[in-house]
């Protein structure tokens, strides 16, 4: 056990060392106290909202370590009030003994005496269950009563499968109505980033190229590199072609394997191939359309 004057010492050492660890991080720069916050995306009331609560688990720490240091010093006459027969089973009491390390509180009072009966050969002692245990069993108790009182008898909350039907009804709010509407037309634009465009080189690579070829010259499917198109060359109506499928010509849709950014991004990718002329390249079908592609190629 630390003695006072030591115990003082370490507290000293701890409470400099969280200051100055406090003190490094206010007196960041603006740039680099906004560098953490912006990579993690969080905004500045974020920011000033952690620096609080950080400040105040920082100030409590400073509070603790001071009525620990200070029990420390005083335990000597704690246990002296702690002994009076009035203190020693009070409710008072108890925090007391906690204070002056009273073990009975934690594990119980150990008697060490046998009970009068066996189980196959096994005694058992007649020690006392630790406090801890019983008051958290007494708790779980009065939490069941609550719960059913609350949820089941009272019904002054909803029960899971009320809460799930609600969230059920919230999500459907979120979601366009016309989003799985093949008659629907979008209103997007071509993508033209590179970033972009490569992405949708690389969809384009893994789902679309067995059937319309690398270079998009064609194989199955027809050719997108020309200005002949079969459902529209104006990005939307490849958006709709790609996500519904074409179910008739073989087609598969893809709007349950690709996210609508994904679609969208190789959309572009495709418009931005017409005009390359690959080798090899299919003859035209459908109709002569301006499909207005992308004006960045890869």
């Amino acid at each position: 056990m630390l003695s006072p004057m030591k115990f003082r010492t370490s507290a000293a050492v701890t409470v400099a060392s969280l200051l100055l660890t406090g003190l490094r991080a206010v007196a960041q720069t603006p740039e680099a106290a906004a560098a953490p916050a912006k990579a993690a995306g969080m905004s500045s009331q974020q920011v000033l909202f952690w620096v609080l609560i950080s400040l105040l688990i920082f100030l409590l720490l400073v509070l603790l370590l001071t009525f620990v240091g200070i029990a420390v010093q005083m335990r000597p006459q704690l246990r002296k009030v702690y002994e009076l027969p009035t203190v020693r089973h009070s409710w008072s009491g108890r925090v007391l003994g906690l204070l002056v390390g009273d073990a009975t509180l934690v594990k119980g009072e150990v008697r060490d005496e046998l009970l009068d009966h066996d189980y196959d050969g096994i005694h058992e002692f007649d020690n006392d269950l630790p406090p801890w245990w019983k008051y958290s069993f007494y708790a779980t108790i009065l939490f069941a009563v609550a719960y059913v009182g609350y949820y089941h008898v009272a019904q002054a909350g909803p029960l899971q499968g009320a809460e799930y039907e609600t969230e059920m009804r919230q999500a459907a709010l979120l979601v366009s109505p016309d989003a799985d509407d093949p008659n629907k037309l979008t209103t997007y634009q071509a993508l033209a980033t590179p970033a972009d465009l490569s992405e949708g080189k690389s969809i384009y690579a893994s789902n679309c190229a067995a059937c319309h070829g690398q270079s998009a010259e064609g194989k199955v499917g027809p050719n997108l590199t020309d200005e002949y198109w079969l459902h529209g060359g104006e990005v939307n109506h490849v958006y709709k072609t790609v996500k519904f499928g074409v179910t008739s010509k073989g087609m598969v849709a893809w709007k349950g394997k690709l996210s609508g950014k994904q679609i969208l991004q190789v959309s572009s990718y495709i418009l931005s191939l017409q005009g390359t002329k690959p080798a090899g390249a299919k003859e035209p079908q459908g109709e002569k359309e301006t499909a207005g592609k992308p004006v960045v190629k890869l």
